[in-house]
């Protein structure tokens, strides 16, 4: 695995405008492949939907300028955290991030570069837990996360044509997650 030299930019709910058709044009190359499925065609109100969180939080990389991925989510609401569903006894703290998306254009992929960001976005997250949904037909992709130390606990399917996503948590406080580069 090979790491480009790549800059990490932050960006919050109001930067939305500013940076909205980056995230789309990665998307586009992303699933270039895929877009004529319709759920990949909602991509635009995902974005809108998790930027117009005041919470919303985003990191993009870029190599040489040009904007190569990208990782975004934002806090749950206290009392509103569905994966309590999949859990028999939920942690003392759960206040939870919500991380919506992790993305990164064909180019970069297996460079590294996801792990910058997905590590960027959580390294001073104030949240005690991370929830994720991982389509379970990219296995790679859930073993991915597994490595960084995120645990299955069910399965979920938000919308009618989505897939029946694996939820996936990780705690922020665990030992595991330290050993995986991350920093306090």
């Amino acid at each position: 695995m090979t790491t480009p030299a790549i800059e990490l930019r932050h960006y919050g709910h109001d930067d939305l405008p500013q940076i909205r058709q980056t995230l789309l044009d990665v998307h586009a190359d992303a699933y270039a492949d895929q877009m004529d499925d319709e759920f990949n065609q909602k991509f635009p109100w995902f974005v809108d939907h998790w930027g117009g969180n005041p919470g919303f939080s985003c990191v993009i990389a870029y190599d040489s300028g040009e904007p190569v991925g990208f990782a975004y989510g934002a806090p749950a609401a206290p009392g509103r955290e569905w994966w309590r569903e999949h859990v028999d006894e939920p942690p003392t703290d759960s206040t939870t991030f919500s991380f919506s998306e992790l993305m990164v254009r064909p180019k970069w992929r297996k460079t590294g570069v996801s792990e910058h960001l997905h590590n960027d976005l959580l390294a001073h997250r104030p949240e005690a837990l991370v929830v994720l949904l991982v389509d379970p037909s990219h296995p790679k992709v859930q073993a991915l996360y597994e490595r960084w130390g995120y645990k299955k606990v069910g399965n979920r399917q938000p919308f009618p044509d989505s897939p029946n996503f694996a939820v996936m948590l990780l705690d922020l406080h665990s030992t595991a997650f330290y050993q995986n580069g991350y920093e306090k």
